[in-house]
């Protein structure tokens, strides 16, 4: 049997070490730049472009739901017809927008108009449709 040598990585200087310290310690933290400090040097009367853009955008993030359900085929197929009427008017829509807007326009019911609404939907069994063994 022979045996193989395996070669070892050199080690690491202090020289090496010292300088990569020595380079961290002259960088200059976030705080220290000179784009922070421009915009904070500014005229307190006077607001800089930047500054007026990031007072102008106020973000606000809507948490979103991902739901499932069940309708008969004569109202899902009314989607398609909705959005075919939006499209010949010149709007493109999805069908999460359509759903939206109608939620939006049930909202402005009062309630006996709602009442009556709910009324004319035919009731349909909930959950997932069972898979036919064909």
């Amino acid at each position: 049997m022979t045996k193989k040598t395996i070669p070892i990585p050199a080690k690491t200087t202090p020289k090496k070490v010292a300088a990569t310290r020595n380079k961290a310690a002259t960088m200059k933290p976030l705080a220290a730049q000179p784009a922070v400090a421009k915009i904070a040097a500014d005229k307190p009367g006077k607001k800089s472009k930047k500054t007026k853009k990031l007072a102008a955008k106020p973000e606000i993030k809507v948490k979103t739901v991902r739901d499932s359900f069940t309708m008969p085929k004569v109202e899902y197929e009314k989607i398609n017809d909705l959005k075919q009427t939006c499209l010949k008017a010149g709007l493109h829509v999805k069908k999460n927008e359509l759903l939206r807007a109608g939620l939006r326009a049930l909202s402005t019911l009062s309630v006996t108009q709602l009442k009556q609404e709910i009324g004319k939907l035919d009731t349909i069994k909930t959950g997932r449709l069972k898979k036919s063994a064909a």
